[in-house]
């Protein structure tokens, strides 16, 4: 393996860790928010207990989000030195931004978590909202830089590769920002929410004995269908929207995620399938005539381009369109189940049954893995560019030798991160089990009402 073959595997590796942490640190605080909203309402406890667990869950996670993601950004430093030229001169902006967001997130984190028994509850929402505001513009800042290497603007490079006219703020609002951010956060919502289901689905199995714990449960769980139902709704409206951004801005990524060589007007769109660069066509697949038209330019006459229109050494990696495939599915699946768990409830009025709750125990999982498929599509797509139409991959990445003993040891310290999650995870929610919560809780609320009892006696 050349180097920068292992340049794109150790970033990427590092990279697939990370964003676990970084995604699931964007969307368990706004279920955090919603649990609080939903306490303020009905004044039921259990709704704070959920936020409290949450947050707990957000912290362990955000222990480890840290240190991942400094590993990310000496990455970028060490094994992308072309490219952090262009970063350093043109697109430094968001970078300082985040570090500011991210002291937000963590300040008003640290109140929640160590000052919320003392806070006041509207002063506890605030700090919570405060907390997902801090996370959500942290994600909109990085993800800002990886929109700036799809679209990038605000400067001009030389014949000779010098780097001129630079317009900061014109390159943090590239054309694809808007949609990319929208499309970050509300999947990471998405998965924020899909994972707490996950877990409530998984103790409704286990709690079947105890019908406190599974009322308890049964409301995680609903919340977290309604919010993850609605982000899943969101993030496919929002999808088309970057889909006519690739169109626009990026063809040659649109045409290699849809197997279309040929430029044409009332362009299939193709459903799996393998792409054929030797045939020109999509084979195994099911071709939906002019909807590819249709979600580029909301007509089935719009002229899409193919992959003939450009060099073939431009031609992004045609197995993208198995990965944009693979994404769609995850993301319409998840969309259906919620709504059918929520047509139980609501409309049936049914409890949820044992084979749906086993299905739900996989949604979690699922909606990470389009998160992952989602950015390996979103940078493998874009090859075999770094910056598109600017610098190339190979012009961006180091050009020494020894990557391969870095692979090795980074692959060590995220298997061991992995690790200790899980353990520390596991063993504080092993010791805290939510059934003495609940009891004492209940204690609590029932000793008021005995006093008050005895007192009027």
């Amino acid at each position: 393996m050349d180097t920068v073959m292992m340049a794109r595997a150790l970033f990427g590796t590092s990279m697939a860790f990370h964003i676990i942490f970084a995604t699931l640190g964007v969307g368990l605080p706004m279920m955090i928010v919603f649990a609080e909203i939903m306490y303020h309402v009905k004044k039921d406890r259990d709704y704070v207990h959920l936020a409290r667990r949450w947050t707990k869950a957000s912290g362990i996670l955000l222990g480890v989000g840290i240190p991942s993601g400094t590993i990310v950004g000496v990455m970028l430093s060490l094994l992308w030195p072309g490219f952090m030229k262009i970063v350093g001169q043109v697109i430094a902006l968001p970078f300082q931004i985040e570090m500011w967001a991210f002291f937000f997130e963590a300040l008003f984190m640290s109140i929640y978590l160590y000052a919320a028994d003392r806070l006041p509850p509207v002063i506890r929402v605030i700090s919570v909202i405060f907390v997902a505001i801090g996370a959500s513009a942290s994600a909109v800042m990085i993800t800002d830089a990886h929109a700036f290497m799809n679209t990038p603007q605000g400067f001009k490079l030389t014949p000779s590769g010098e780097i001129v006219d630079v317009q900061p703020w014109v390159a943090v609002f590239n054309p694809s920002l808007w949609s990319t951010a929208l499309h970050v956060l509300s999947t990471a919502y998405m998965t924020g929410a899909f994972a707490a289901a996950s877990v409530a689905a998984y103790r409704l199995l286990k709690a079947r004995s105890a019908p406190r714990e599974a009322a308890y449960h049964r409301k995680g769980l609903f919340l977290a269908l309604i919010f993850g139902g609605i982000m899943s709704a969101f993030t496919g409206l929002n999808g088309h929207a970057t889909a006519q951004m690739l169109h626009h801005h990026i063809p040659e990524k649109l045409a290699a995620a849809e197997g279309l060589f040929v430029t044409q007007s009332h362009a299939p769109l193709a459903i799996f399938g393998k792409a054929n660069p030797d045939t020109q066509m999509i084979e195994g697949g099911i071709e939906l005539p002019g909807f590819l038209s249709l979600l580029a330019g909301n007509r089935f006459d719009t002229v899409v381009r193919g992959l003939n229109d450009f060099p073939r050494e431009n031609w992004p990696p045609l197995y993208i369109h198995t990965l944009f495939n693979l994404m769609v599915f995850i993301g319409v699946f998840l969309l259906a189940l919620a709504f059918l768990a929520l047509l139980y409830r609501i409309w049936l009025k049914k409890s949820y049954p044992r084979w749906l709750l086993t299905v739900l125990v996989a949604a979690g999982p699922l909606s990470m893995l389009g998160i992952e498929l989602g950015w390996i599509f979103s940078c493998t797509g874009r090859q075999p560019w770094t910056v598109y139409h600017v610098q190339k991959t190979s012009e961006a990445a180091l050009q020494t030798s020894g990557i391969g003993t870095l692979f090795l040891m980074f692959i060590s310290v995220y298997v061991f991160l992995l690790v200790v999650t899980s353990v520390v995870m596991y063993v504080y929610f092993k010791r805290h089990p939510i059934g003495d919560v609940l009891d004492k809780s209940d204690s609590a609320a029932r000793t008021p009402a005995a006093e008050g009892e005895g007192a009027s006696t």
